[in-house]
């Protein structure tokens, strides 16, 4: 039974169209003995630029699959994780390096390239009411994996201190400057928003449709600018010595591993902190992917994908995919170690996607990508198998002959198997109430 003092910690105000979600309250705990639900969570990380396809495949579908060489830093979490074989994105195929624009989409590329929310968006629209951070994005080149209602990219944040002082650091002017600053960026909106009402009667259809996808922006623009105004109230968390250590520091990103770890670190942080719900992770972009220093690569992924053969650009591809699979598997070993609301490990209210939107460089095949599904078993997940969408539309691997492999890495041998139909699954795990997602046909069988 629920005491009578005690109230949802989903509790929201409402009142003239507004909202503002309340902070943790002691009435907001569960009595002595029991346990409370934990908020459900995302992430979504990406590689560029695919993998060395030949080294990375899994072979065996089910509970007894064999982790490949590039996979085997992530054995010790073999009981929550599901590696996926053979998704793709319709959208995408044929379309080289802005296959990132889709990774989390399902859009469709082309002449226009005409994009669409992204999945953690749309899962952000479910959690923002209760989080001070709709949701963040971390992006070492500044491109997001995040895109709006409207097609729009949001920008990333690569620094780590910078994503340290904008989580939990308390503006430098004040908090009353930044209320003024807040808005007065809402009234400027308020006086767009009339003005262009006033235009839009002397506009024809199209003209009406792409000014309607500017105030859908600002609108979205606005809702931020307010939730932000009520949690300006709201006092940031504090943070251990020990954790602000390893996050509030600057690290290059020539020392890769020190810089993808504490980046993790501040994702696990914001994580347990509920500074936000859903986070996106971009460890480069097609054509930029980091060089690895401290294991003597000091080409890019990019530059490494296309390797024409040569079994040195392999063999250091290979190394470089098992090292951003070794600091994913950091990540899975933090969230594990560390206690949510209710005391339980942080994985397992924690849905992470780790992969890239193509599978391999050298010919830019973005079929059969490399996805890694992780966590999240609060959230209803199963793992401990292999899920291979390519079983029963192909002869089987032939990894000995590379020309078969590259051509199942570059079109579909199932055409039905839609990347989007497991974004529509995780989106629903996190709340999302809807039947589609993307370009899907069908929800993904997770559990």
């Amino acid at each position: 039974m629920t005491p009578s003092w005690q109230i949802d910690r989903r509790h929201v105000l409402r009142g003239l169209g507004s909202f503002i979600a309340l902070p943790m309250l002691n009435c907001m705990r569960p009595a002595l003995g029991a346990e409370a639900e934990p908020p459900r969570r995302s992430a979504f990380v990406y590689i560029p630029n695919g993998v060395n396809t030949l080294d990375y495949q899994i072979t065996n579908p089910g509970e007894d699959y064999v982790l490949s060489r590039s996979l085997q830093p992530l054995e010790k979490h073999r009981s929550v994780i599901t590696p996926i074989s053979g998704l793709h994105h319709p959208g995408g195929l044929g379309h080289h390096h802005n296959c990132q624009k889709i990774w989390l989409t399902g859009g469709q590329l082309g002449p226009t390239d005409r994009n669409t929310i992204s999945v953690d968006q749309k899962m952000a629209e479910v959690t923002s009411p209760f989080t001070r951070f709709h949701s963040l994005e971390i992006a070492n080149k500044g491109e997001s994996l995040a895109w709006t209602a409207d097609g729009i990219r949001l920008p990333g944040m690569s620094r780590c201190s910078e994503i340290f002082a904008y989580l939990f650091e308390e503006p430098k002017n004040g908090t009353a400057a930044q209320r003024r600053t807040l808005r007065r960026k809402k009234s400027v909106l308020d006086a767009n928003l009339e003005e262009v009402r006033s235009l839009e009667r002397k506009m024809g259809e199209e003209d009406k449709g792409r000014m309607s996808q500017y105030l859908n922006a600002v609108r979205e623009t606005e809702v931020r600018a307010v939730r932000a105004d009520a949690w300006l109230d709201v006092p940031r968390p504090e943070i251990l010595a020990k954790d602000r250590q390893r996050t509030d520091r600057e690290v290059p990103q020539t020392q890769a591993g020190d810089y993808f770890r504490t980046i993790y670190d501040l994702i696990v942080l914001a994580f347990q902190t509920d500074a936000t719900r859903v986070i996106t992770f971009s460890s480069g972009i097609e054509g930029q992917g980091l060089p690895i220093p401290e294991l003597g690569i000091s080409q890019s992924r990019h530059e490494l994908s296309h390797h024409n053969g040569d079994p040195g650009h392999m063999e250091k591809l290979t190394q470089s995919d098992a090292f951003s699979v070794e600091q994913f598997s950091y990540f899975l070993t933090r969230l594990s170690e560390t206690p949510d609301l209710n005391g339980r490990p942080l994985l397992e209210s924690t849905m992470s996607l780790f992969g890239s939107g193509m599978a391999y460089g050298h010919g830019h095949g973005n079929a059969n990508l490399p996805l890694v599904l992780a966590g999240g078993t609060a959230c209803g997940l199963k793992h401990g198998r292999h899920i291979d969408l390519n079983q029963g539309h192909f002869d089987g691997y032939q990894l000995d002959q590379p020309g078969k492999h590259y051509h199942l890495c570059s079109r579909p041998a199932n055409t039905d198997a839609h990347m989007s139909n497991l974004l529509l699954t995780m989106a629903q795990k996190m709340g999302v109430e809807t039947e589609n997602f993307g370009d899907s046909n069908s929800e993904l069988e997770l559990t």
